[in-house]
């Protein structure tokens, strides 16, 4: 299994949204490496879902459960989305600040490559965000 971060602006496309819709599809990326990286992601790979801009923090938990196909909002037919669902909210949101404050997440790419909008995350960064956010 991998892990990734996701990330949507509130206004466009909230936790509550994906919680309300339950699947979804991932459109919209642009970005080459943030593409390929979905690319990447297998059926039950696990997903934080941040929200971006607004809040900049981890909100959520989503699967992947439908790989890359062809992005319909992509009127030259380059990128692709996937489909997600969502799992579980977590119980403490975490914050783009704690996260960047923390020593033992400075390598992680939301640090590194903070405009990557789909992005890997580590299996021991993971553990570690789930256990600030759940204790």
């Amino acid at each position: 299994m991998q892990y990734w971060l996701i990330k949507s602006e509130p206004y466009k496309w909230s936790w509550d949204d994906q919680v309300q819709k339950g699947v979804e599809h991932w459109d919209g990326v642009r970005n080459y490496q943030a593409s390929n990286n979905m690319k990447a992601m297998e059926l039950g790979d696990l997903a934080f879902f941040y929200h971006s801009n607004e809040g900049k923090e981890i909100v959520g938990i989503v699967e992947v459960v439908k790989l890359y196909y062809p992005d319909h909002t992509d009127p030259k037919g380059r990128f692709g989305m996937v489909d997600f669902k969502a799992v579980r909210p977590i119980k403490r949101f975490v914050t783009l600040a704690e996260i960047k404050a923390d020593p033992n997440l400075e390598e992680m790419a939301l640090v590194k490559q903070s405009r990557l909008s789909v992005a890997p995350v580590r299996e021991h960064e993971w553990n570690y965000i789930l256990n600030l956010a759940e204790g």
